[in-house]
C-alpha cells in the first residue's frame, strides 16, 4: 500500500475501526469479467464499522425511528404489472437447500419469495432473530442500511472504501487473509463448504445448516475489519454497472475514489425502476462451485429494492 496516513486526534467512534488512506489496485483480472480492470485508486482515510450491522443495533435503530422495512411494506401493483393482486404481499427472499444436485443457471430452484420474511423473521414464518442478536441483520433493502446509517450519523461506503478496507493491506492478495483459502486448515470464513446448493459440510456440529454466524467469529484483517469476506453481502453507496471504466490513457495518477452514484447512460440497470447498487464481501452462500466472490476484487450488482437471507451492510464515518 503506498499514501500518507493522515493523524486524527479526536476519539474513534464506538465500534469502528480507523482505515488509513492510500493508493491500492482495484479489481482483479484472474476472475470474474465484472471486477475488470485492474487499475490504480486512491482513497482518503476514514471509519468504518468493525463489523457488519447486528439484528441488536439494528431493532434498536427500528425501535428509536419507527423505521419499516422495505420488505414489511405493502406492495405496490404499478411495480409488478399484470401480477395477481392476492398474491402481492410483504415478503423477501430466502434460501432453501436443494435435496441434490440442480442446474447451476436456475437461481430459483434453491431461492423462494417467502410471505413475511423480513428482518425479524428471516425466514419467513413462525421464524425468529430470538438468540441471534449478534448475527447480521439481513433482510435489509437499499433504502433501509441508508435510512439505518443517517440515524446513526454515519454513511455507507464506496466501493472503493469497502475494497480498500477489505484487503487490510495485503497488496494483490486474493483473500482478505492472503493467497491460500484454508491457511493450514483454517476456516477464516464463513462461505459454503461442499457442492452447492446441495451438500454442505459444517464447520462444526453447531452449524448444520447453511446460515449467518455471529460477527467476529472469525479471524479480523489486517486492519481489524471482521466478516469483509462471506457471512453477509453488503451495500454500498455506488451504482451498479457490469463493466468499469478503462482507465484513462496516459493518466498521471489514481483516480481518487471514483464514486458511481447512479449508472451512466446505456450501462445495465441504467433504466430499471430500481437501480442496482454494488455489494461486496460475498456471504455464507458462496461456494467456488458456484459463487467464488468472497474476495476483496469481487462484486454484483443488487436491485435497490432486494431483500435477501444473505444480504446486509456495515458504515463508514468520512
Amino acid at each position: 500500500m503506498s499514501g500518507t496516513v493522515r493523524a486524527r486526534t479526536t476519539a474513534p467512534p464506538p465500534g469502528m475501526v480507523r482505515v488509513p488512506g492510500g493508493t491500492f489496485r482495484m479489481g482483479s483480472e484472474a476472475f470474474y469479467p465484472e471486477e475488470r480492470p485492474v487499475r490504480p485508486v486512491t482513497v482518503d482515510g476514514f471509519w468504518m464499522d468493525a463489523h457488519p450491522v447486528t439484528v441488536a443495533e439494528f431493532r434498536r435503530f427500528t425501535k428509536a425511528t419507527g423505521h419499516v422495512t422495505v420488505a414489511e411494506r405493502e406492495l405496490d401493483p404499478r411495480d409488478f404489472p399484470g401480477a395477481d393482486r392476492g398474491a402481492l404481499v410483504p415478503g423477501a427472499l430466502v434460501f432453501t437447500m436443494t435435496p441434490g444436485p440442480v442446474d447451476l443457471d436456475d437461481w430459483r430452484r434453491w431461492w423462494s419469495y417467502e410471505p413475511g420474511a423480513c428482518w425479524r423473521r428471516p425466514r419467513g414464518g413462525d421464524s425468529t432473530t430470538h438468540g441471534r442478536e449478534l448475527h447480521p441483520v439481513t433482510q435489509v433493502a437499499f433504502e433501509d442500511a441508508v435510512a439505518y446509517a443517517a440515524w446513526a450519523g454515519k454513511e455507507l461506503p464506496t466501493e472503493a472504501e469497502w475494497e480498500f478496507a477489505a484487503r487490510g493491506g495485503l497488496e494483490d492478495a486474493v483473500f482478505v487473509w492472503g493467497d491460500e483459502f484454508t491457511p493450514k486448515g483454517r476456516r477464516m470464513a464463513n462461505t459454503w463448504h461442499g457442492a452447492f446448493p446441495w451438500q454442505y459440510l459444517p464447520a462444526s456440529a453447531k452449524s448444520p445448516y447453511p446460515g449467518t454466524s455471529p460477527v467476529r467469529s472469525y479471524p479480523a484483517n489486517g486492519y481489524g475489519l471482521y466478516d469483509m469476506a462471506g457471512n453477509v453481502w453488503e451495500w454500498t453507496c455506488d451504482a451498479y454497472a457490469d463493466r468499469r471504466p478503462e482507465p484513462a490513457p496516459g493518466a498521471c495518477c489514481a483516480p481518487r475514489d471514483p464514486r458511481a452514484d447512479r449508472p451512466a447512460a446505456g450501462a445495465p440497470g441504467g433504466g430499471e425502476r430500481f437501480p442496482r447498487r454494488v455489494t461486496k464481501g460475498g456471504s455464507h452462500l458462496c461456494a467456488p462451485n458456484y459463487c467464488l466472490r468472497y474476495r476483496p476484487a469481487a462484486r454484483t450488482g443488487q436491485s435497490e429494492d432486494t431483500a435477501t437471507c444473505h444480504l446486509g451492510f456495515r458504515c463508514v464515518v468520512r
